[in-house]
C-alpha cells in the first residue's frame, strides 16, 4: 500500500483521515504546524501498524510549503488530502488585508501547489487520488468571510477540473463538501456559533468515513450528510437574486440575535 499526505493532519477532519487512511492499510505524511499534536495523531496512526512520517509546516509560507511539495513528488505517494483550511469571519470590508491573504495563502495557493506536485506522478504511475476538502459555503454568497467562500469555491472548480483531466486513468479526484463540523475550526477563529442549530452539526468521524466511501466508488463531489446535499442542491437551482435576497435577511436575523 501506497502513502497518503494529510496536511492539517493534527485534529478534526485531518486527524480522521489519518485515522482511517491507516485503517485502510495507507502509511501516514501528517502535516501541521504544531508538533505535539502531530506525534499524538502519529501515535494513533502507528497503532494500526503502520508508518506515520510528521512534517511541522506552515504551509502558508512558501519555504515550508515548498518541502511539502519535494515530500509530495515522491513515488510512494499515492493519495494527497489537502485538508488543512483557515477562515477569516466578520464583514469583508472591515477586515485587514494581510488576513484575507493569508487565508489565500492556506486556503488557494497550498492547495493548487500540493496538486501540482503530487498529479504529474500519480498520471504516470496510473494510480492515485486527490482529495480536496471544499465547503458549502463555496456555492452561497456570504457578507460574513465571503473571502472563505470564494477561495472554497476555487478549491471546487480546480478539483473538478483535475477530475476532467484524470478520467479514463487510474487517478482519482474528489472535493468534499462537509458544512458544520465539530472541530476545533470555528473557535480558531474566534468565530460564534451560538446561532448554529444542533441538527445543522456534523461529525468529523462521519463527514471523512462517508468521503472515502464515496472516492472509493468513483465520486468526484462528496456531500457527507443528507440534509447538506438537499441545501447544496437548493442552493444551485435557486435563482441567484432570490438566494442573495434571502441570505441578506437571514444574516440580519442572526445579527440581531
Amino acid at each position: 500500500m501506497s502513502t497518503a499526505i494529510v496536511t492539517g493532519a493534527s485534529s478534526g477532519l485531518g486527524e480522521q483521515y489519518a485515522v482511517q487512511l491507516a485503517e485502510l492499510g495507507y502509511d501516514l505524511v501528517l502535516v501541521g504546524r504544531t508538533a505535539s499534536a502531530l506525534e499524538s495523531v502519529a501515535e494513533r496512526v502507528r497503532e494500526t501498524g503502520r508508518d506515520a512520517e510528521v512534517m511541522i509546516a506552515d504551509l502558508a509560507d512558501a519555504a515550508d510549503l515548498e518541502r511539502v511539495c519535494e515530500r509530495a513528488r515522491r513515488r510512494d505517494v499515492g493519495m494527497l488530502v489537502n485538508n488543512a483550511g483557515v477562515g477569516t469571519p466578520g464583514e469583508f470590508v472591515s477586515s485587514e488585508p494581510r488576513t484575507e491573504q493569508a487565508m489565500l495563502a492556506l486556503n488557494v495557493t497550498a492547495v493548487m501547489r500540493l496538486c501540482h506536485a503530487a498529479l504529474p506522478g500519480m498520471l504516470d504511475r496510473d494510480r492515485g487520488a486527490i482529495v480536496n476538502v471544499s465547503s458549502v459555503a463555496a456555492y452561497t454568497p456570504s457578507d460574513t468571510g465571503p473571502g472563505y467562500s470564494a477561495s472554497k469555491a476555487y478549491v471546487a472548480a480546480l478539483t473538478e477540473s483535475i477530475a476532467v483531466k484524470t478520467q479514463g486513468t487510474g487517478v482519482k479526484a474528489m472535493a468534499v463538501f462537509p458544512g458544520f463540523v465539530r472541530t476545533e475550526f470555528h473557535q480558531r477563529i474566534r468565530m460564534d456559533t451560538d446561532w448554529i442549530p444542533s441538527w445543522a452539526w456534523l461529525r468529523a468521524q462521519d463527514v471523512v468515513r462517508a468521503s472515502l466511501q464515496d472516492l472509493a466508488i468513483g465520486r468526484t463531489r462528496s456531500v457527507p450528510s443528507t440534509r447538506y446535499k438537499v441545501a447544496m442542491n437548493l442552493a444551485r437551482v435557486v435563482p441567484r437574486p432570490l438566494l442573495r435576497r434571502v441570505l441578506a435577511a437571514s444574516s440580519r436575523v442572526v445579527d440581531r440575535a
